[in-house]
C-alpha cells in the first residue's frame, strides 16, 4: 500500500499559517482529535489515522495531494481513506449488513460482488474502472502494459492479409472467389486460386502474375475486391515517387517565374494558395495509399 507521506513539520507550518490552534484542528469536523493528539502529529510521536488526512487537509484549506503526497497508485484501502471512510462504516456505503466485504477485498481475500462495485464507486467519487483497477492492486495484480499499434503492413502479402482481416472478420473468403473476382474486373483470367495464395502468403506467384502486377491490373482487380484504391497496394518507393511526380506536374502548372522566386526565397516564396495546393495534393496521395488514414 503506497500509504501517504505525512511530515508532522510541515502540518505544523500550514497550521500556524492558516492561525489556526492546535485544539481548533482538532475539533474541525472529520478530525475528531483533542490538542494532545495533535501535538503528536506534529512532534512525530504519533501519527493520524490514513482516513483522516482528507478531513485535516480540508480542515487547513489545502489539497490532499500536496499536504500528504503519495508516490504509486491506490489500491482499495488507499481510496477509502481518500475519501475519508473508516472501514467500519463501509457495510452501510455498499447496502451490506458488514464491512466484511471491503475489508476481505482491501486485504486481498475475496473480491468485491459485482453488486457492490458502483455503489462503493459513487462513494469514494471515483469511477468503475478506478475502482477495479484499484482492487487489482490490493490483490497484487499489475496493470496490463500497455499494448502498442501493430505496424502498419508494408509488403503486398502484409495489405492483402490486413484487409482480410478488416474486411472479412467473419471468416476469410476463398483463394477461388479472390481470383474470380479479380478476373472479372480485369475481363480475363489473369490470376488463377494459387496465385493469389501465393500473393497472400508472400510466396514467389507465376511469371504471368508477375506481368499482370506490372501492369497494374491485378492490383487493380484486388483493390476493386477489397473496395480501396490500388494505390493501396503499392511500395512506399512507388508513392514518393508518384508524389515526386505529381509536384512536379503541379509545377508546370505554374509560371518558371514563379518557381524561380520561390528556389531564391524570394519575395516571400510559394503563393500561399500553391502552397495549399501542394499540401491537399500530398494528403491525398497519402489518404489514398493507406485506408486506414
Amino acid at each position: 500500500m503506497p500509504a501517504r507521506r505525512f511530515d508532522g513539520q510541515e502540518l505544523r507550518r500550514v497550521r500556524r499559517a492558516r492561525e489556526l490552534s492546535q485544539e481548533a484542528l482538532g475539533r474541525a469536523e472529520g478530525v475528531d482529535a483533542g490538542q494532545p493528539a495533535v501535538a503528536r502529529w506534529e512532534s512525530g510521536a504519533a501519527f493520524p489515522e490514513p482516513d483522516r488526512l482528507p478531513a485535516i487537509a480540508r480542515a487547513l484549506s489545502d489539497l490532499l495531494d500536496r499536504l500528504f503526497p503519495r508516490d504509486g497508485e491506490p489500491d482499495l484501502a488507499d481510496l477509502r481513506c481518500d475519501a475519508g471512510y473508516p472501514q467500519k462504516l463501509t457495510g452501510k456505503l455498499i447496502g451490506a449488513k458488514s464491512h466484511i466485504p471491503v475489508s476481505n477485498a482491501e486485504r486481498g481475500v475475496r473480491r468485491l460482488a459485482a453488486a457492490y462495485v458502483p455503489r462503493l464507486a459513487e462513494a469514494y467519487g471515483v469511477t468503475e474502472e478506478q475502482l477495479l483497477a484499484a482492487q487489482d492492486r490490493s490483490f497484487g495484480v499489475s496493470p496490463a502494459p500497455a499494448v502498442s499499434a501493430p505496424p502498419a503492413p508494408r509488403t503486398l502479402a502484409e495489405k492483402i492479409t490486413y484487409l482480410l482481416e478488416q474486411t472479412f472478420p467473419d471468416g476469410r473468403p476463398a483463394d477461388a472467389e479472390i481470383a474470380a473476382a479479380v478476373n472479372s474486373h480485369a475481363g480475363v483470367e489473369v490470376v488463377t486460386p494459387d496465385a493469389v495464395e501465393a500473393l497472400r502468403t508472400g510466396t514467389p506467384p507465376p511469371a504471368e502474375v508477375l506481368a499482370g502486377l506490372a501492369a497494374g491490373v491485378v492490383l487493380e482487380g484486388l483493390a476493386s475486391f477489397f473496395g480501396v484504391t490500388p494505390l493501396y497496394f503499392q511500395s512506399d518507393e512507388e508513392l514518393e515517387r508518384q508524389v515526386a511526380d505529381a509536384i512536379s506536374l503541379l509545377a508546370l502548372r505554374g509560371t518558371s517565374q514563379d518557381f524561380a522566386l520561390a528556389a531564391r526565397g524570394g519575395e516571400g516564396g510559394l503563393d500561399p494558395a500553391m502552397l495549399a495546393m501542394i499540401s491537399a495534393l500530398v494528403a491525398e496521395v497519402q489518404q489514398k495509399a493507406d485506408p486506414r488514414r
